[in-house]
């Protein structure tokens, strides 16, 4: 096969929103995103109720499942904030399954990542930060701005000190969109780049399929790495909202 028959790798096109459920979807610019959004909500709500309502003293698959979920995420809170932390609950379950759900929803043929859009991340990561200032306002009042003054530092160094602690109090939001946002691109950019490399090199001949076996079996090597990286982020951004909303209720 000529070398401009070859398909060409377009590793970006997949995060390209188009609109779904026909005229409607146009009218009110309803995306393939939303789509997804609704259908990973709908799986965790199904996953709770019929999970749950067994009620069975030995729990089968599904109940185990929503059990270890709410007992996983009712601990982290705990052990992380404290014992105020059963009040931020429902808040860092709902994030937690929101996020894991999306990630792994991704990994389907023909289905969309919405946590690979720096929108839906940053909107996440802006919830977190606006709930972790309300909190630490209505606990502590105006006593909540010392927390951009440590204790003890000379009054000398405040006007390097305070700068220093808003920039990194105001980051948070920045570095958690970001770091979930980057992950889920690079490991569905690999996955399109290496499966392209499968098709390249089986179109090339006899010679071209034995040598598209290497990128073949990388691409199934990449389906398990991605599984981990979908629950460690997951993971990692419901543990720093934990700690953030600590601060926020110890103010320190």
């Amino acid at each position: 096969m000529a070398a401009e028959e070859l398909p060409s790798i377009d590793a970006l096109g997949q995060f390209e929103l188009t609109t779904s459920l026909g005229a409607f979807g146009r009218s009110v610019n309803f995306t393939q995103s939303n789509t997804m959004m609704l259908i990973a909500s709908a799986l965790v709500l199904g996953m709770l109720y019929f999970g749950m309502r067994p009620k069975a003293v030995v729990p089968g698959r599904l109940q185990a499942l929503a059990e270890m979920g709410y007992e996983f995420i009712y601990n982290m809170c705990s052990d992380q904030i404290g014992h105020e932390g059963r009040r931020f609950f429902p808040f860092v379950f709902t994030l937690f399954f929101f996020v894991l759900m999306g990630n792994l929803l991704g990994l389907l043929p023909y289905s969309f990542t919405y946590t690979s859009h720096i929108v839906v991340t940053f909107a996440l990561a802006a919830a977190v930060i606006v709930l972790t200032t309300v909190v630490a306002l209505y606990l502590h009042g105006w006593k909540f701005f010392t927390y951009f003054f440590p204790a003890g530092a000379p009054k000398m160094l405040a006007p390097l000190i305070i700068p220093v602690e808003v920039i990194s109090y105001l980051s948070r939001p920045v570095s958690l969109s970001i770091r979930l946002f980057a992950n889920m691109v690079a490991g569905h950019v690999m996955f399109e780049v290496f499966a392209s490399f499968v098709v390249m090199l089986a179109a090339a001949g006899t010679l071209g399929v034995v040598g598209a076996i290497g990128p073949l079996a990388l691409n199934v090597v990449l389906v398990g790495f991605e599984l981990l990286v979908a629950a460690l982020q997951a993971y990692v951004f419901a543990i720093l909202t934990c700690i953030y909303l600590h601060d926020a209720v110890h103010l320190h």
